[in-house]
């Protein structure tokens, strides 16, 4: 079936329109209409060739939100009108350990990514949501909740499952003291669903004049990780840090705040490797370093059902596919509060006029 899209044809082209075939629906696959995808940071580095192994044309988009429009014969979970999610995986290998414990994102053969695969039998490249459909095998398709706003819950199949995951891995119970650092699409993702799983939550970050915003996130306290004195009073207080940041930091001062047992993970992918750490702060407290990528499909889930029932979603700007490359700049300058939802309608006008 014939897409419409906006793709890079090199690192160095704007995105545009773009035409190319989806595969039609075989007897375990699910034929989606996307509504709304989410712009994440990793769309961005893909369009630009600034990761290793991308492939052009880039189709990117990998918080998707769509209707069902046709099943598969042998499709039990959805039904045609159901409203739907995918993420940043569309196949995974299916039969090593990881794959067989829900945890698909850790396949040890590699995922396939919903955008620049490569797919699982061909090696061919994948297109993602910034398009008018999409086509993806049932395992890898989400319920979304009808209680939540589909364009504000779109992010939530990327930067709200890259946050849960971390925070129910190491099992956050109410009571307990959460930080995070930095403020932007991952962050404030952070900041809520901490509080929502009643801990009590500090954002770290280098931005004066966060406070009111990380308040009205779920954070209860704010902390200027640039004021030396302001760290160190902090000094053994968490019993988790989730760092979204992409830059390279000085890790010292937030090892230095975990408390016995406490656990920094990482979540951002910065460009160049952070300074490396203090080994004797990570020995004193018994403290640890660890990293978490997104999750695996009933997680996710598992996500989307705890979103719905606390009625957390991402604060979102909408905009038109058109202005993509202004989101893009925008993105550069943290000018976002705190993602950009791209309403596929859009898309499908400017199809429709050029018919």
């Amino acid at each position: 079936m014939q897409a419409k899209a906006y793709a890079a044809q090199s690192a160095t082209t704007p995105l545009a329109p773009f035409s190319f075939e989806r595969r039609e629906p075989t007897a375990h696959d699910v034929a989606i209409d996307i509504l709304f995808c989410g712009v994440c940071h990793s769309d961005l580095h893909t369009a630009r060739g600034e990761w290793d192994g991308v492939k052009f044309p880039s189709v990117p988009g990998h918080e998707i939100v769509g209707r069902v429009t046709a099943v598969g014969d042998h499709v039990k979970g959805f039904k045609e009108g159901d409203l739907v999610g995918v993420g940043c995986m569309v196949d995974s290998c299916q039969v090593c350990n990881p794959c067989k414990e829900g945890l698909e994102n850790y396949c040890e053969k590699g995922m396939t990514g919903t955008y620049n695969g490569p797919t699982q039998d061909t090696g061919e490249n994948t297109y993602g949501g910034y398009s008018d459909k999409i086509v993806v095998r049932e395992e890898f398709v989400l319920r979304v909740p009808e209680g939540l706003d589909p364009a504000a819950a779109a992010p939530l199949l990327c930067a709200g499952i890259t946050t849960y995951s971390p925070l129910r891995h190491w099992n956050v119970q109410p009571g307990q003291k959460v930080g995070v650092v930095g403020l932007g699409g991952l962050g404030h993702m952070a900041l809520k669903l901490a509080h929502a799983m009643g801990a009590e939550v500090t954002l770290f970050t280098t931005s004066p004049g966060k406070e009111a915003d990380a308040k009205r996130l779920g954070a209860a306290h704010v902390v200027i990780s640039k004021d030396a004195e302001a760290m160190k009073a902090e000094a053994g207080t968490f019993d988790l840090i989730i760092n979204t940041v992409a830059v390279p930091l000085d890790l010292d001062p937030y090892i230095a705040a975990l408390a016995l047992n406490g656990t920094m993970v990482m979540v951002g992918a910065p460009s160049e490797p952070h300074k490396s750490p203090a080994i004797f702060p990570l020995l004193m407290g018994r403290r640890s370093m660890a990293g978490s990528m997104i999750g695996g499909i009933p997680e996710t889930q598992e996500m989307l059902d705890f979103c719905a029932e606390k009625g957390v979603v991402s604060d979102i700007e909408i905009i038109p596919i058109q202005d993509i490359e202004t989101a893009y700049a925008r993105m550069l300058k943290s000018d976002v509060k705190y993602r950009f939802v791209i309403d596929m309608q859009s898309l499908k006008d400017e199809a429709a006029k050029a018919a």
